[in-house]
């Protein structure tokens, strides 16, 4: 069963008012998978301290100079259907809530799990964004 929304909404806003879109159903999410150049999912949770590091690292991640073509969040315990067809993306891994993938034309290039968020400040996980963000990324604005 799915969190009350109310529950969940400002978690939502923490990213939704950075600019990066809400994917809601699997629809949203395999129309997101046929974009090309690169995409991050952000895999968004009610979970206590790693969901709060997530989110404000990415946060941070966003002001770097080299970002995804695209950011997008799907929302664990709330879009159960988008979350698991953004899973079926990210290849040969398991799940966990929050979850960071990189993908390049729907492809997994990198990915961030929960145990690497987990007790880590915000800036620490922003600066392992920024590196898969320099390594796999070329452009200097996304397009949400």
């Amino acid at each position: 069963m799915p969190y009350d929304p109310m529950l969940v909404q400002p978690m939502r806003e923490e990213l939704t008012r950075l600019g990066i879109k809400e994917l809601r159903n699997a629809a949203d999410v395999d129309e997101a998978m046929k974009q090309p150049g690169t995409t991050l999912v952000v895999v968004n949770s009610v979970c206590g301290c790693a969901a709060a590091g997530a989110r404000p690292g990415v946060a941070i991640a966003m002001k770097h100079d080299v970002l995804p073509d695209h950011i997008v969040t799907v929302f664990a315990g709330q879009d159960l259907e988008a979350t698991q067809r953004a899973r079926d993306y990210f290849t040969n891994q398991p799940p966990s809530s929050p979850q960071m993938a990189l993908m390049k034309d729907g492809q997994l290039i990198h990915i961030i799990h929960r145990h690497h968020i987990e007790g880590r400040m915000p800036e620490t996980i922003a600066s392992a964004l920024v590196y898969a963000f320099d390594e796999h990324c070329g452009k200097a604005e996304p397009s949400h």
